[in-house]
């Protein structure tokens, strides 16, 4: 197989209306980015390369065209099972992630064995000036770290980010809300002395406040933290 052939793969299960949806979800991107792809398919289009010799060159040919090779490319990664070669895999990618979506499907499953070397590789994705970079690593963060690994000085190093980017913003809003879910003893702490910027530490309330798995006593609390900000001319 070519990666002219897995192109033409990928264009087997076009889907022009949900591509009209999609580009819709995704404003950064053009129109003529998307072919128009349902997440259900992919386990379809892996199961049809599985073990192609294709795959190292489709990994290794970046940029890509298509918003789907990019989910593809994601989706390659998160079956990585060797973690140095899953870890240098995802780090040649970075750069070229470009939107919420690709970003937030990483999380490769054998970085649940390897948590403890994997962290430093979290903080210093977290401290990166890239808009995606940033992202992808306080969602690994998030996926990996808010459960038995937990460490409250893992929450130091996003409650500390100030940034104009909304896609770097509302992730860190999404991690403490998360974070108020599974460890809100820790977390609790960063809302009530206002970490966070404004806009950060408000969206983290709301977002922890549409939560089932927050409580009604302690949503009312949340709601008395809310920081009061200016209001746009």
């Amino acid at each position: 197989m070519t990666l002219n052939d897995l192109e033409q793969i990928l264009f087997q299960y076009q889907d022009t209306k949900y591509a009209d949806f999609t580009a819709k979800l995704i404003p950064n991107l053009t129109r003529d980015k998307f072919i128009g792809i349902r997440s259900p398919e992919y386990k379809k289009i892996l199961k049809q390369i599985k073990d192609d010799p294709v795959i190292p060159g489709f990994l290794s040919t970046l940029p890509h065209k298509w918003h789907e090779e990019n989910c593809l490319h994601a989706a390659l990664i998160n079956k990585i099972k060797d973690y140095d070669e899953c870890v240098d895999a995802l780090e040649q990618f970075m750069p070229y992630i470009d939107n919420w979506a690709v970003n937030d499907s990483i999380n490769p499953a054998c970085f649940k064995k390897h948590r403890e070397e994997l962290i430093g590789r979290v903080q210093s994705w977290i401290s990166s000036e890239a808009t995606f970079t940033r992202r992808c690593g306080m969602k690994i963060l998030m996926a990996n770290y808010l459960d038995e690994d937990f460490k409250p000085g893992y929450l130091d190093l996003p409650a500390d980010l100030r940034s104009d980017e909304y896609y770097v913003n509302i992730m860190t809003a999404w991690l403490f809300s998360e974070a108020l879910v599974k460890q809100w003893d820790a977390a609790i702490v960063y809302i009530e002395t206002h970490r966070l910027d404004a806009w950060t530490n408000n969206k983290a309330i709301q977002k922890a406040c549409e939560s089932y798995r927050v409580t009604d006593e302690r949503k009312a609390y949340l709601k008395t933290l809310k920081v009061k900000t200016p209001k746009k001319v």
